[in-house]
């Protein structure tokens, strides 16, 4: 009786019982459930869902015009779903066994110069040059950023506490909520280079309480992130002679710079607010492709040098004998 269930029901209770998840993540199962699983799979029983209609599915998807991008995180919602539906006894097993599918290939992000940072900052409207610098020197969220509080940083210390984040509701409204995991509660120390713009910004457009909001609107409201790319965002890429640059890649540029600067990976793991190593693993691997450049050139030098020895023995070696011809 209960495999009869039909997928819409057991899917949309399914995101309502899930526990501890964010406001913005369950908006955005919602989203993906009502755009791109109900409309083929929502009449169905769960145990009509066989592998074969889970790639017709997803084929159907992609051939409607859906990213690779999006029919991965649809699908792995489907998979998540009926992996429950395995537990509570309503299926046999899983139909989602299409290899590869859950993965997607994101668009390469950005990654700007500090140079082009820097004139960023400078460009961009004063009251956000500060957000601009601690997205890449602290490698915090967009929402982490628009959650600080006064009490959240430390001049004498030069760090940054995150302790929530923020999200907007598409029907109106925002929500503060906790980091995304228990590793995203976190303090980053920010370098020195940046100090006096942090101090200076907290001076200017911070209120005096401790637990107002750093950055805020121009009337001192949180900040909503379509509003901020609109206003103030897009007018500063083209001001600053920017590629195409999304906020996110300000954290992007900063895990790089981390990386670059040596690093361990737990060290990446912990300022870029990952219990996994997986993320954190990108941006080493950059690092490896960098020392395999360094070592290409040690090799040249070194090769350089032989060749130098080889040369000044041959030189010697007719030195001696033309003196012994003298002789």
């Amino acid at each position: 009786m209960e495999a009869t269930v039909a997928f819409r029901e057991y899917a949309t209770d399914w995101i309502d019982e899930r526990p501890g998840l964010r406001p913005k993540t369950i908006e955005v199962y919602r989203y993906v459930l009502g755009r791109h699983l109900l409309p083929s799979l929502g009449t169905k029983a769960l145990s009509e869902i066989k592998e074969a209609q889970v790639r017709r599915w997803r084929r159907s998807l992609l051939d409607g015009g859906a990213s690779p991008v999006t029919a991965a995180k649809a699908y792995r919602l489907l998979k998540a779903v009926m992996n429950t539906a395995v537990d509570d006894g309503l299926i046999r097993r899983n139909p989602c066994r299409i290899k590869g599918a859950a993965q997607d290939q994101s668009p390469e992000r950005e990654v700007l110069t500090v140079r082009q940072v820097f004139t960023l900052a400078s460009v961009i409207d004063p009251r956000y040059r500060a957000m601009v610098l601690l997205a890449v020197f602290t490698s915090l969220r967009w929402g982490e950023l628009a959650a600080l509080r006064r009490s959240d940083i430390d001049l004498t210390a030069r760090t940054v506490r995150v302790q929530r984040t923020l999200t907007h509701l598409s029907g109106g409204g925002h929500a503060f909520g906790p980091p995304k995991s228990d590793a995203g509660r976190r303090t980053v120390a920010y370098p020195e280079l940046i100090s006096a713009d942090v101090a200076d910004h907290l001076e200017r457009f911070t209120a005096s309480p401790d637990g107002a909001i750093i950055f805020t609107s121009p009337n001192g409201t949180p900040l909503r992130h379509s509003n901020f790319r609109r206003r103030i965002w897009m007018k500063a890429i083209e001001d600053a002679a920017l590629p195409a640059t999304h906020f996110h890649d300000l954290r992007h540029t900063g895990n790089n710079l981390t990386a670059e600067s040596g690093a361990t990976l737990q060290e990446l793991m912990d300022r870029m607010g990952h219990s996994s190593s997986r993320a954190a693993l990108i941006y080493l691997h950059g690092r490896v492709e960098r020392q395999r450049t360094v070592a290409d050139a040690m090799g040249e030098l070194a090769g350089q040098m032989l060749a130098d020895d080889t040369d000044s023995a041959s030189s010697g070696t007719d030195m001696a004998q033309g003196g012994e011809d003298e002789a």
